[in-house]
């Protein structure tokens, strides 16, 4: 029940409870009986009246409606009589077709886009509405886990990345027009389309790390910039009292973003885990960031990339609003995550995710091949943007018809 709705329910309830207390009740007075009855009659008119006007100016509004006799013989009935508005379009005018989801051959064939929100008329609303996120607007997300100081000689490990390769990956993404933003910015672009930057990154760091770490690597993409980094953190039983505090600082401090990473961390969660492991990663996580940072997370990274029916409908029982994969499968965009609902044997690492709620399976690019994809995830913005805004005024005209009665307007 909307506001507006509200509001006139408790005008319509109180003229209601008027009438019927200045009709009925029997008031003693020292005048004559006639004169008693003249005076109820001649307020009982004037609150007729009140509530004709009433009556007229809910149905102009479309918001409920009422009849002024309901009202007076059946006061109870108010909640009976409210009409609520319903999806029925302009008979006069036939909506138009509305286009399909945006695809693109840069993906892999077998990685498709997947929607979350199932109402067409809040997809519009979030998408045409003033203020929103730019079409085609698109994010990047990107899986750092470890950075080694030196050149690419220094690199002695797949998953590691030196730092002036983790430089000329900040360098490439600004070129091509990216910022960096952080977690709640994401979750509000993801949830309601809120505007961030056309290009977007989210940068994350898995795992544990000391202050020095983030100075080396992260903060000069800060002072630069102003970019911010999340960091999956370990809430690990064993986390020294020094390295709580470091990333206290790091948190205080603005540009290091904290958010879950489990505790034990290195046995995954699975729809094969216990319950009563899934909580006590996911709510170990919230009660030990909230202690040390004074926060409590909303993103799951998950541990391993492993993921499942049961850890993701615990997490969304517990808070969480999204969850990341280690799947590269591409960028995402409001209502857009591409994901994939069959195992791949070209691909046997990546855990077939196209089943699960696409916002706790978000894909993210490894930072060892983030440079080969910049480019792509541009275009693909790029190209959503000329889609959408080519189809634009069929979208429009469809919100007019069948979702402004109910949303309003744009």
């Amino acid at each position: 029940m909307n506001k507006q709705l509200k509001r006139n329910l408790r005008v319509i309830g109180i003229l209601a409870l008027a009438t019927v207390l200045m009709t009925s009740c029997n008031i003693p007075s020292d005048k004559g009986t006639s004169e008693v009855s003249s005076s109820s009659a001649q307020s009982t008119l004037v609150m007729e009246s009140y509530l004709a006007t009433a009556n007229a100016q809910l149905l102009k509004t479309n918001t409920v409606a009422l009849t002024a006799s309901a009202i007076t013989e059946t006061p109870l009935a108010l909640l009976e009589t409210v009409v609520l508005p319903t999806e029925t379009p302009d008979p006069n005018r036939t909506p138009p077709a509305l286009p399909a989801t945006f695809t693109t051959d840069l993906l892999n064939p077998k990685d498709t886009p997947h929607t979350y929100v199932e109402d067409i008329c809040e997809v519009l609303k979030n998408r045409w509405s003033a203020g929103k996120a730019e079409p085609g607007t698109v994010v990047m997300v990107v899986m750092y886990h470890s950075i080694v100081k030196g050149d690419a000689s220094a690199v002695t490990l797949d998953n590691q990345i030196s730092a002036e390769q983790n430089r000329q990956i900040g360098e490439n993404i600004k070129s091509q027009g990216f910022e960096a933003i952080d977690m709640t910015q994401f979750i509000n672009f993801m949830t309601e389309n809120a505007y961030i930057p056309p290009r977007s990154v989210l940068l994350i760091s898995d795992d544990r790390h000391h202050k020095a770490y983030f100075e080396d690597h992260f903060k000069p993409f800060y002072e630069a910039y102003g970019w911010k980094v999340i960091n999956a953190w370990i809430s690990a039983e064993g986390t020294t009292a020094e390295l709580w505090a470091e990333n206290a600082e790091l948190e205080a401090a603005g540009y290091v973003d904290h958010q879950a990473h489990g505790v034990v961390h290195n046995i995954n969660m699975s729809d094969a885990s216990s319950d009563e492991y899934i909580y006590s990663e996911l709510q170990g996580s919230i009660d030990l960031i909230k202690k040390h940072f004074n926060k409590v997370p909303k993103a799951i990274i998950w541990p391993g990339g492993s993921f499942g029916y049961r850890p993701i409908q615990i997490a969304e029982e517990l808070g969480y609003q999204v969850g990341f994969t280690v799947n590269p499968r591409g960028p995402v965009m409001y209502n857009w995550v591409p994901l994939a609902d069959e195992a791949d044997p070209g691909r046997p690492s990546y855990l077939p995710d196209g089943t699960y709620n696409p916002l706790f399976v978000i894909p993210r690019y490894w930072d060892t091949d983030v440079n080969n994809h910049i480019d792509s995830v541009r275009q693909i913005g790029k190209a959503a943007k000329e889609y959408l805004l080519a189809n634009r005024e069929a979208e429009v005209t469809y919100y007019d018809i069948v979702c402004k009665p109910i949303l309003g307007d744009l």
